[in-house]
């Protein structure tokens, strides 16, 4: 356990730390670190700056700054442009950077680079600055001609001791020479005082108007009138028509009484009281993705709550280091809830006890190792178009690591704790040994009904909000607004919580007492729906071509939604789970 937490600990502070104080004394280097570069309409398409064929450092001259583990897994490679020397409060008029001589062949990738819009990025004090590598200009017969920038203005703002404001703008613009020439590259520093407090310097970056337009709080308005028409149906459903069954079922003869009625009225949820208990089929699967799904449940809203109280958005990476420690940390979470449940399946039927180490491994191993191996396959397109978004083999190394030595056994020490959790008791479900025949209903109460009709209302309720975290991840927005995202979390625990009960009471109903994957599927519907809008998304509101990027694009998507999926699909379950055993807890098996 010390060496679990000693590992976190490291992984916490490199996703937190930095190497400077951000004071400096008047005179002092603040160094400039060139990032990426890459086609504007391709925001994951990036490469090395220093790909570019414009003042390269010599050779055993590279500075590149230790990247944390999530500024690795977002490909930011950040190399000190040294032959940019800006020095605190310090104007500089106009210096050379370097004269690159350039072959037709790399005049020819300079050329190409600009017709596809490329821009790059620089990060001066933690912060960033983006500039565009060239602009075209079209002929009368409609050919793009090519201009690159050959000067670069920096406009930075102090107050105090600290840095607060950074600006690029590019100017001297010159045609490409085709065959080859000499570029000679220059910048110039202009520095001013800035009343801008230093803790709110990243607010300029910030889409104040685009994130909290009105529809937003519209979108949020038009959800809460959902969960309140929802909590009123699941209302109904437990207060009118339970109690009216159980009045029913519970009803003592009278002399009026009329057997051949009885028997064809004495239909519903409560004829299937002995079979509702019996066990799903591929019970390991089912617990294992039950329990992750819980455990996703608890890092996302984990997440969303460490970047309501803090600003992460202000460090690379640090969202994502976040959540890689809350991943690892949360799998006690998958291990508890999968290998409780199998000791109740188990309890229920003791011919599938040996099978829980099958339960624990699927918990470690299935959502962790696709999504890897999801991730592995896009590296190598990523590798083969030498993008800085592959995964660098010690990062993935890392990660291994991580999974080895906290996931894993801490899935194994949840499963241990889980399956001793649940003892055998009086209140044990217990099934029929024959299972009850399923009658003919009809096509609407059918389960494949209920699975694609299920995630309908709860994609409704996160639509909007897709769309603004779509367009921020997609389109060089910070996202900011956690406090949003949070309550439309809680809307859509709720509505998935109020369909699952819904849709489950009709199926029951239905005396259809196959209701575990049901629950579970109608629920993770909804990531079938975010994946369709996701496709949308990609022809509709980007412009981005080309395989890298569009398969980048669908292989985040897909993890992201099936993820999505395992987690509203273990709230769905564990809502109608409750429900279930809260209406047959007065009935007892004949």
């Amino acid at each position: 356990m010390p060496l679990l937490c000693a590992l976190l600990f490291g992984l916490f502070l490199l996703g937190t730390c930095d190497d400077t104080t951000h004071k400096y004394e008047d005179g002092e280097e603040v160094m400039l670190w060139a990032n990426k570069v890459g086609p504007f309409n391709n925001p994951l398409e990036t490469y090395e700056y220093f790909s570019l064929p414009l003042c390269r450092p010599k050779a055993g001259e590279v500075n590149e700054k230790f990247p944390s583990l999530g500024e690795a897994l977002q490909g930011d490679e950040l190399t000190e442009h040294e032959d940019i020397k800006i020095h605190f409060k310090k104007n500089v008029d106009k210096e050379q950077i370097c004269a690159q001589k350039i072959s037709a062949e790399e005049a020819q990738t300079l050329h190409d680079a600009i017709l596809q819009q490329y821009w790059y990025q620089f990060y001066l004090d933690d912060l960033p600055m983006w500039a565009t590598l060239g602009k075209t200009t079209e002929k009368h017969d409609g050919t793009k001609v090519p201009y690159i920038y050959l000067h670069q203005h920096f406009s930075l703002g102090y107050n105090g001791d600290r840095v607060v404001v950074t600006n690029l703008t590019v100017e001297n613009e010159v045609p490409i020479p085709l065959e080859g020439g000499v570029l000679y590259l220059t910048y110039s520093v202009k520095w001013s005082e800035s009343k801008v407090p230093y803790e709110q310097r990243f607010r300029r970056y910030l889409d104040n108007q685009f994130f909290e337009h009105k529809i937003h709080w519209f979108s949020i308005f038009n959800s809460f009138m959902m969960v309140i028409f929802l909590a009123g149906l699941v209302f109904t459903i437990l207060s009118r028509t339970l109690k009216a069954d159980y009045q029913r079922y519970a009803r003592d003869a009278d002399d009026d009484y009329d057997e051949e009625k009885e028997f064809t009225e004495d239909s519903g949820w409560k004829q299937v009281h002995a079979d509702v208990f019996r066990v799903p089929p591929h019970p390991s699967l089912f617990c294992a993705l039950v329990g992750t799904g819980l455990q996703l449940t608890c890092l996302v809203f984990a997440v969303v709550l460490v970047s309501i109280w803090t600003v992460v958005y202000t460090s690379r990476g640090a969202l994502l280091t976040y959540g890689i420690i809350v991943w690892a940390i949360t799998s006690y979470v998958a291990g508890y809830f999968s290998g409780s449940m199998f000791a109740t399946y188990s309890a229920i039927s003791p011919v599938l006890a040996p099978n829980w180490i099958k339960t624990m491994v699927y918990t470690a191993v299935l959502f962790p190792g696709t999504t890897m191996l999801t991730v592995f396959l896009m590296n190598f397109v990523a590798w083969g178009y030498r993008s800085s978004q592959a995964i660098p083999f010690g990062t993935m190394i890392v990660m291994l690591l991580i999974w080895g030595f906290v996931s894993f056994p801490l899935v194994i020490f949840g499963t241990m704790v889980g399956r001793h959790a649940r003892k055998e008791s009086a209140d044990m479900p217990r099934v029929s040994q024959i299972p009850r025949l399923i009658p003919e209903k009809q096509w609407y109460l059918r389960r494949w009904v209920f699975v694609l009709c299920g995630g309908i209302l709860p994609f409704g309720s996160i639509f909007i909000e897709l769309y603004f975290v779509f367009t921020s991840f997609w389109n060089y927005k910070f996202y900011y607004v956690y406090g949003f995202m949070l309550l439309v979390l809680v809307i859509l625990m709720i509505v998935t919580m109020c369909v699952s009960i819904v849709s489950i009471y009709f199926q029951l109903s239905a005396e259809d007492h196959r209701w575990p994957w049901t629950a579970y599927g109608l629920s993770a519907s909804t990531a079938l729906y975010m994946f369709l809008y996701a496709v949308y998304f990609f022809f509709n509101k980007t412009k981005m071509t080309g395989l890298l990027m569009t398969t980048l694009y669908f292989g985040y998507m897909a993890i992201f939604s099936a993820a999505f999926g395992i987690m509203t699909g273990s709230i769905g379950y564990s809502s109608a789970a409750i429900f279930v055993r809260s209406i047959y807890r007065n009935v007892k098996l004949d």
